[in-house]
């Protein structure tokens, strides 16, 4: 999920051959839920952004691991053994 649109999230899919749906989320109202919608400065410049975090969600919707800071090299694995770990009841 990220405030780009749609368009850019279908380009972004096609380049990265990815097989699950992307949220637009444009007006940035369920990253602000999520509190991830933050103030942020680079060079002295201030500006609002998404603060990169990743959050897995259980089959019930419950919040059960959040990576903050993310650093997209490695996270994916990061993520993957997360997921792994809860589907094997924690044994993985």
């Amino acid at each position: 999920m990220s405030p780009d649109t749609a368009k850019k999230h279908a380009k972004f899919k096609m380049k990265h051959g990815l097989m699950y749906p992307l949220v637009a989320d444009t007006d940035h109202a369920i990253c602000e839920q999520y509190g991830v919608w933050a103030r942020k400065s680079m060079f002295g410049r201030a500006y609002w952004g998404v603060n990169r975090t990743t959050f897995v969600i259980d089959p019930d919707g419950r919040i059960v691991e959040v990576f903050e800071k993310v650093n997209p090299l490695g996270h994916g694995a990061a993520v993957a053994e997360a997921v792994a770990r809860r589907a094997s009841g924690g044994r993985a």
